[in-house]
């Protein structure tokens, strides 16, 4: 049987995978508003977003599980800042696909 050969690269894959995770307007404003600024507690983002609580937390989870934002629990509160590493390869993986 003939192998068939790989169309879609790692680097192609990873694109997709951060696209999705910015596909929706918050998260790209929490991002955002995280990378102008060094951390951001979750309960000034409850306050400063007309979402409800449990749509920021899953908002935040998507976040983090993609690697773009860490936590810090900071008993009663959750502190969150941006993974620089992983923003600066989001920038890179993005350049590379927008520049080709």
């Amino acid at each position: 049987m003939k192998a068939r050969k790989v169309f879609i690269t790692e680097e192609q894959k990873q694109v997709a995978l951060y696209a999705k995770i910015l596909s929706h307007p918050v998260r790209v404003y929490i991002v955002d508003l995280l990378r102008k600024q060094s951390c951001c507690y979750s309960g000034d983002l409850a306050q400063e977003l007309p979402i409800a609580k449990s749509t920021l937390s899953q908002h935040l989870k998507e976040l983090k599980e993609a690697g773009l934002i860490q936590g810090e629990i900071k008993p009663p509160r959750i502190k969150y800042c941006l993974n620089r590493k992983t923003w600066e390869e989001v920038q890179r993986l993005f350049r590379l696909f927008y520049n080709t």
